[in-house]
């Protein structure tokens, strides 16, 4: 009589193990198949959980044992976002990163020459679209909520790297970058953007024309200088990037090479175009560099009107307060070019 009662005790305890075992498998066991970085996954919207089985498949060792555990969990309807699988994760950790971990990333732009570079680069590193993210962007509702023309909008978007959710919507982002605008014009620029007499986008115009004049931020206040004295004194600013990037303009091809802007270029019909026309362009040519608004914002006070490259000092340039000065300078560039042999 004792023998069966033992032998059933023996299978019960043997039972109780295996399901112990099994609950340490399916759970707890690492199922992660990751290197030692760990591994991002990107979740769409409206993923479904048959989608998303097949997209984590590569990352883990036992589709079965995680089949049973989201089962078991009730995990069947994935969230979008981005998610880091580590490698020492069990079914357990995975899912409940992949309920609640939703991670930040580092969104970066910089150097974007319109909104639709701008909203082609975020779209790069979000799950938004370009398009629908362009035409929030230049809706009438949002350029009037940040009181700007279509020409100014990209004076909104200032280049740095952003934390925020890879599955943001349009307006969270537009929201986002709006408070981060505000929060780069604290009192101290803004005083400074007073004292000029020029607004904020105003300010990005002007920014933007130094940035692509000079790549040495030491002498970008300088320049700066020029273009406000000149502002000043009602003279046109006659800047090369701006003949550039209407030629830009007018061609649609924004990778277009000028290393020499020529007299003929300099008649282009465009509002961009600061030898035709007077005062600041109507907006941003590119988006620059912090270092470039702070150098209009502290711009170097002197007297110089007018600047040319220096063929002796690659990327600095000769600076003149009178324009037979300028002449002299401009000799000089023009014989070095000639000499380098460029024509274009």
């Amino acid at each position: 009589m004792l023998q069966p009662i033992k032998q059933s005790f023996r299978f019960a305890m043997f039972s109780v193990v295996m399901l112990v075992f099994i609950f340490i498998i399916v759970f707890y066991f690492p199922n992660a198949s990751v290197d030692d970085e760990g591994q991002s996954i990107f979740v769409p919207t409206g993923t479904t959980f048959v989608e998303f089985k097949e997209m984590i498949k590569p990352h883990i060792k036992s589709s079965t044992t995680f089949s049973l555990a989201a089962i078991a969990k009730r995990f069947d309807t994935p969230r979008a976002g981005h998610f880091r699988i580590k490698p020492s994760m069990g079914n357990q950790q995975i899912i409940n990163t992949l309920r609640s971990g939703n991670t930040p990333i580092q969104v970066v732009f910089n150097n974007q020459q319109t909104v639709e570079h701008l909203a082609g680069r975020v779209a790069e590193q979000l799950e938004i679209d370009s398009l629908t993210l362009l035409n929030e962007i230049k809706s009438e509702r949002f350029s009037t909520d940040v009181k700007l023309s279509s020409d100014e909008l990209l004076s909104l978007f200032l280049p740095n790297s952003y934390e925020m959710y890879w599955n943001i919507s349009v307006a969270d982002f537009c929201d986002r970058m709006r408070v981060e605008n505000e929060r780069f014009w604290d009192a101290y620029r803004e005083e400074k953007r007073k004292k000029l007499n020029l607004s904020r986008a105003e300010v990005i115009s002007l920014a933007a024309i130094v940035n692509e004049e000079s790549k040495k931020v030491d002498e970008r206040p300088r320049v700066a200088g020029v273009y406000l004295n000149r502002l000043r004194k009602g003279m046109k600013l006659q800047a090369d990037p701006t003949v550039v990037y209407a030629m830009k303009r007018k061609s649609n091809n924004f990778d277009l090479v000028v290393r020499r802007v020529l007299y003929k270029d300099l008649q282009i019909n465009s509002p961009y175009n600061t030898y035709r026309k007077r005062g600041l362009p109507p907006g941003p040519i590119t988006m620059p560099d912090v270092s470039s608004i702070d150098a209009v914002l502290n711009a170097e006070s002197h007297n110089y009107l007018y600047f040319v490259a220096d063929p002796n000092k690659v990327g600095y340039h000769l600076f003149a307060s009178t324009y037979k000065q300028h002449l002299a300078n401009r000799d000089i560039y023009i014989r070095w070019l000639n000499k380098s042999r460029i024509m274009r």
